[in-house]
């Protein structure tokens, strides 16, 4: 038995395509005005900045071609259509973010030994306009990151990107006031640590889910004492709570019911706890009789 519901519900980050698609041109055209510039004067820190870009383009691409595929009807093989894609795009974001920090952690050591001359003009001009390029997307994927952990994964990247433009410049400052080299590779470090602890959230996050385990807001125990508590329920077993992809949540399990309740009742109960209280929309549920006998397999 289960709810009476559609199977195919529309996946949280395809409301927010239309602010990534923004992003995705924003961020891709002045990446190669960082790379382009960064090699030109020699600056690891907009280089830095500029791979972050980098990464940005590619997670932004990957959300997208996620979002689109996700969001293709099922099929009799795909029965929970693509979904899943927003998720593995999220967690290859990750994976390329923890490869950006250390390349720029490996070449920022090479540096401190000789530290090369850097121009702190271009570097300011360009790592300013960089900001604003930031502020922009980040404000544009601000709302579709409470909802979509594959726009989440976009929008901490364009977060560490706006920090590291703050970073180049205060960089570009303390060159042109002091002439101080070793300005430049200290903010690329700072840059390359700055998105450790934020990329390994994110990877851990998506990690869950394709492990199925059970939403981090969701306490089993609790749950399986609220199933416990509607009228008519004596018994619950093999429950279990997984994430489809962000903001879908799916759940299944057996409940036993007292032979004086009705079915249907008891059921409808148990669906709309879920829906309700845990905003678990996509549920199966199988009620069996308190005097039923699982069947045993012939020896």
């Amino acid at each position: 038995m289960g709810a009476g519901h559609s199977h195919s519900p529309l996946s949280a980050g395809a409301k927010h395509r239309r602010p990534l698609i923004i992003a995705f041109a924003l961020t891709s055209s002045y990446m190669l005005v960082e790379f382009i510039v960064g090699f030109t004067v020699n600056s690891l820190a907009l280089i830095s900045d500029a791979a972050h870009m980098g990464t940005d383009v590619l997670g932004l691409g990957m959300a997208l071609a996620a979002i689109t595929l996700a969001n293709r009807p099922s099929t009799s093989q795909r029965t929970y259509g693509l979904y899943r894609l927003e998720v593995l795009a999220a967690l290859a974001n990750g994976i390329l973010l923890f490869a950006v920090a250390g390349y720029v952690l490996f070449e920022a050591v090479q540096r401190f030994n000789e530290p090369p001359q850097i121009p702190g003009v271009p570097l300011l001009i360009v790592s300013t306009i960089g900001l604003v390029i930031n502020l922009i997307s980040f404000r544009l994927l601000m709302a579709g990151s409470k909802e979509s952990l594959n726009v989440k994964g976009a929008y901490l990247e364009v977060l560490a990107d706006l920090l590291g433009s703050v970073g180049v410049i205060a960089a570009a400052i303390i060159l042109l006031t002091t002439g101080w080299a070793y300005a430049d590779p200290i903010i690329g470090v700072g840059i390359g640590l700055f998105i450790l602890p934020r990329t390994w959230k994110l990877t851990r996050q998506a990690l869950r889910i394709l492990l199925e385990v059970a939403p981090p807001h969701i306490d089993m125990d609790e749950l399986r004492t609220e199933v416990l508590a509607v009228d008519g329920v004596v018994e619950v077993h093999d429950l279990h709570v997984w994430t489809i992809t962000s903001g879908m949540e799916s759940a299944s399990g057996h409940v036993v019911i007292a032979a004086d309740r009705d079915y249907q009742k008891v059921l409808d109960s148990v669906l709309t706890m879920l829906r309700e209280r845990y905003h678990i929309e996509h549920a199966t549920i199988q009620c069996e009789p308190a005097t039923f006998e699982e069947p045993t397999t012939p020896v």
